[in-house]
């Protein structure tokens, strides 16, 4: 491995440490000045290599996003020593509508309400509080109703790079099922820290 390698990988390294949150690979690129392939090169050998030492921090690679975090197990030592409020569960209303959204996204709230035929606006608002959901436009329609997506603090709760990853399923309880079965919720307010914690 020349220097040069050895130097870019620090910078990468260096980099999405001290941003603390997730970082789009395009302002990685943009400030390193180096293609996506090699950057691309870079983050699955840093990947790998904390996963070889059995590091307890990880580095996720959350579609366009990159970010370090703590692996779950750790989880609630760091709590305890941070004395971070502990996980308010979600409901299972909550992960349908996140299953829902997930699985059909963008979606506008009246396509989610006419699947649960029951109002969601509590829900949405809730899970929009999480950030595991956002506005992400408004549709061309009468009212310009506003549509949602899921965010990249979805995928790292749910220990998934790309949304190509969600369990197959066939219906709404089996997806909120699945999504229950495949990660932990972050706290009202968001995930907080140098080191997000999953």
């Amino acid at each position: 491995m020349t220097e040069d390698t050895i130097n870019f990988k620090g910078a990468v390294e260096a980099i999405v440490f001290a941003s603390g949150e997730a970082i789009e690979r395009a302002r990685l690129m943009e400030a390193l000045d180096c293609t996506p392939e090699r950057l691309d090169t870079v983050l699955q050998e840093l990947r790998q290599e904390y996963d070889d030492r059995g590091s307890a921090v990880q580095l996720l690679l959350l579609g366009s996003k990159v970010q370090f975090a703590t692996r779950p197990e750790y989880a609630p030592a760091v709590r305890n020593v941070l004395d971070l409020k502990r996980n308010q569960p979600l409901s299972s209303a909550a992960f349908e509508v996140l299953a829902i959204i997930a699985y059909n996204q963008p979606v506008t709230r009246s396509f989610v309400e006419q699947i649960r035929g029951v109002d969601c606006g509590g829900v949405i608002n809730t899970l929009c509080q999480r950030n595991l959901i956002e506005e992400c436009g408004r549709l061309d329609l009468p009212g310009r109703p506003l549509i949602y997506c899921t965010t990249a603090d979805f995928l790292k709760c749910f220990c998934m790079s790309t949304l190509a990853e969600l369990p197959e399923v066939t219906d709404v309880s089996a997806a909120a099922e699945a999504l229950k079965d495949v990660g932990s919720v972050p706290p009202e307010g968001g995930i907080e820290g140098q080191l997000s914690i999953l």
